[in-house]
């Protein structure tokens, strides 16, 4: 049985100092973990990783955005970001705010049976100012990286995608249409990954609303769980059979996210 887990930490030396990311590691003794969010470069992280092995993908901008993994098993291969390729065909380039491809977003690990995308996806910004690089650009890059790897191995990618995808994916669907995180463009872009084949595995097992991932900080909204499910496991159709569990842990603190975790039986 293989257990990944993935989560914001919205600062990795925040978890680290306040000791909640080291409680996972001993009590939920996952396999893989993905990070977002880390705000940090590895000379600045002092965690005791003891049997994981540890690769970082920071944003060069100090402080930011970063995506961190950590493995019981060494990843054959890894990727930072996308592709040339990729970043030419769709336009991923610097829209004012910095360059997505310089800010720590997509690190791809291969494993023997498949590769893990931890994705840590730009956030339109509550004037919605950097919607369209989110929905004419990154969007559209992000699914066919996916769909690059899906050539050589079955796909598992896990993170903070920044959207809810459905009315059932946040308390206060109506008040927030239209609002950054439930756009129709943004929508349309997490469509577009169950469009081409990928499934949604926490979907697989949980029905209704009510399971939430992120809350604001504001009127006490994670203990009344108004809340938003922003946080992600997908998965090739071809790892559908394989998959036993996937859950959220709103009880692991730390965070304005929590995390959630997927098992399959490999």
């Amino acid at each position: 049985m293989l257990s990944i887990y993935s989560w914001n930490v919205n600062g990795i030396r925040a978890v680290t100092k306040k000791g909640t990311l080291l409680q996972l590691l001993d009590s939920a003794k996952p396999d893989i973990v993905c990070l977002q969010e880390i705000k940090a470069k590895p000379e600045q992280i002092d965690l005791p990783l003891n049997s994981y092995q540890a690769i970082w993908y920071s944003a060069a901008k100090p402080g930011y955005s970063g995506v961190a993994l950590l493995s019981k098993t060494k990843p054959l291969n890894w990727l930072n970001g996308f592709s040339e390729k990729i970043i030419k065909q769709f336009g991923l380039a610097d829209d004012g705010y910095g360059d997505p491809n310089q800010e720590g977003r997509v690190l791809s690990a291969e494993f023997s049976d498949f590769w893990l995308v931890n994705v840590y996806t730009p956030n339109a910004k509550d004037d919605l100012s950097r919607l369209a690089l989110r929905h004419q650009n990154w969007d559209p890059a992000f699914l066919a990286h996916l769909n690059e790897l899906q050539t050589t191995k079955p796909v598992i990618t896990c993170g903070d995608f920044n959207v809810a995808h459905s009315e059932d994916d946040l308390a206060n669907p109506k008040s927030n249409k239209g609002k950054k995180g439930f756009t129709d463009e943004e929508r349309s872009g997490f469509q577009a990954l169950i469009d081409a084949g990928y499934i949604d595995s926490f979907r697989l097992f949980h029905q209704g609303n009510g399971f939430y991932t992120w809350w604001s900080h504001f009127a006490n909204a994670r203990t009344r769980n108004v809340g938003w499910r922003i946080d992600y496991f997908l998965i090739s159709s071809s790892l559908r059979s394989k998959v036993t569990a996937a859950d959220i842990h709103p009880q692991v603190t730390g965070s304005d996210h929590c995390p959630i975790s997927l098992s399959l039986d490999l």
